[in-house]
C-alpha cells in the first residue's frame, strides 16, 4: 500500500500563515518589552499600555483571519463572527469590564482626582494611591487599602479635596442662658487656635434645650486634613473651658448629684498639656504621599519641558536637560522603591 505525502504546493499554503503569526507575536513581544521600558517609571501611562497592547492584539488576529488558507466566503464568516463576538463582549460586559475601562478613561481625561488626592466616594474616605485602567486604589484614615472599580467612582458622587484648601468645621450644643456674641467670639478665638484662616460662626439649630453652633475655617494644608479636625475640637474644648462656658446638655442640671452651682469645667489654673506625638498623617497615608510626591515630581518635569521648547538652545537648554534627567532619576528611584514595598 503506497501512502501519498502532502506535496510541497499544500505546504506552501500554510507558509503564508505562519510567517504572520510570527510576525504577530515577535511584534507583540517587542512592542511590549519596549513600551514597558519606556513606562517603567510612569505608572499613570500603563493605561495607555494596556489600551495599546489590546488593540494591536486584537490586530494581530485579524490579521492571522485574513491569511488562512481558506475560502474567501469562510473567510468573511469568521471576521463576522469575530464581530458578532466583540459585539456581543461589549453588550454583555457595559457595567463590569469594559464599562469600568470607559469609566478609567474617563477619569483620566476629567482629571477630577489624582494621586495624593483626598477623595470621598459613598462610605470611602482616604487618599488616592493608583489610578489605573479598570480600578482606582485609596488609602484610608486607617491606613487600608481599598479597590474601587472605575465604574463606581463615576456613579457615585465624588467630593474631592481642593489643593488650595478645605473648610474644616466642627459643631457644639450650647444652652440659650449663653449670649450669642459671648460664644461667637469663644468659637472664633479656638478656630484661630487651631490655624484656621478666614473662620466664620453659624448657628445651625435652635432646639428645645439648646442651640447649635457650627464652627469653620479655612485649611490651607490639606495634607494635616485628620490632625486638623482633631485640633479645631481641642481647640473649642479649651477655649469654652477657659471662657467658663459649660459644654453639658441644659437638662443636666436636673439629674446630676452636684454641689449646687458647680460647672463641669476643669479646674481653674491647671495646666494644659499638649502631647506630641506621632502625626496621623504620616502613618496612615504613607503610600499616598509617595503617590502625591511621584505626581508633584511629573508635574515638574512636565514644566522642564515646556521650559525646554520655550528656551530652544544654548546654555538654559543644557541645564533645563540636567534638571530633567535629575527628575527623572527621582521618579525612577521613587517607583522602584514602590515596587519593591509591593514584592
Amino acid at each position: 500500500m503506497q501512502v501519498s505525502l502532502p506535496s510541497w504546493e499544500a505546504f506552501g499554503r500554510f507558509v503564508p500563515l505562519l510567517a504572520t503569526l510570527a510576525l504577530v507575536v515577535g511584534a507583540l513581544y517587542l512592542i511590549d518589552r519596549s513600551l514597558r521600558r519606556r513606562w517603567q517609571a510612569q505608572p499613570q501611562a500603563q493605561f495607555r499600555f494596556q489600551l495599546i497592547m489590546l488593540a494591536l492584539t486584537l490586530s494581530g488576529a485579524l490579521g492571522v483571519v485574513l491569511v488562512l488558507p481558506v475560502s474567501e466566503g469562510l473567510k468573511g464568516q469568521l471576521l463576522s463572527l469575530i464581530g458578532i463576538l466583540l459585539s456581543a463582549a461589549i453588550a454583555l460586559s457595559a457595567t463590569t469590564f469594559i464599562g469600568n475601562m470607559m469609566a478609567g478613561i474617563m477619569l483620566r481625561a476629567i482629571r477630577s482626582a489624582r494621586p495624593g488626592d483626598f477623595i470621598t466616594a459613598g462610605a470611602i474616605t482616604g487618599r488616592v494611591t493608583e489610578m489605573n485602567l479598570l480600578h482606582t486604589e485609596v488609602q484610608t484614615e486607617d491606613s487600608d487599602l481599598v479597590t474601587l472599580p472605575n465604574l463606581f467612582l463615576v456613579t457615585q458622587p465624588m467630593k474631592v479635596v481642593r489643593a488650595s484648601g478645605t473648610i474644616v468645621s466642627a459643631e457644639v450644643s450650647l444652652g440659650y442662658d449663653l449670649a450669642r456674641s459671648r460664644v461667637t467670639d469663644t468659637l472664633l478665638r479656638a478656630a484661630q487656635d487651631a490655624g484656621l484662616g478666614e473662620a466664620f460662626v453659624h448657628v445651625r439649630a435652635l432646639g428645645d434645650f439648646s442651640v447649635t453652633y457650627r464652627v469653620a475655617g479655612l485649611l490651607t494644608d490639606v495634607g494635616s486634613l485628620i490632625s486638623a479636625r482633631s485640633r479645631l475640637r481641642e481647640c473649642m474644648l479649651d477655649a469654652l473651658h477657659g471662657a467658663g462656658i459649660e459644654i453639658v446638655s441644659p437638662t443636666f442640671m436636673n439629674t446630676r448629684a452636684l454641689e449646687q452651682g458647680r460647672a463641669v469645667i476643669p479646674q481653674a489654673g491647671a495646666a494644659i498639656v499638649t502631647h506630641e506625638g506621632v502625626v496621623a498623617e504620616e502613618v496612615a497615608f504613607e503610600k499616598a504621599d509617595e503617590a502625591a510626591s511621584i505626581e508633584q515630581l511629573r508635574d515638574e518635569l512636565r514644566a522642564v519641558d515646556t521650559a525646554m521648547e520655550e528656551a530652544g538652545g544654548g546654555d538654559a537648554a543644557t541645564a533645563l536637560e540636567t534638571r530633567k534627567a535629575a527628575i527623572e532619576q527621582r521618579i525612577a528611584a521613587a517607583q522602584a522603591q514602590r515596587q519593591e514595598e509591593k514584592a
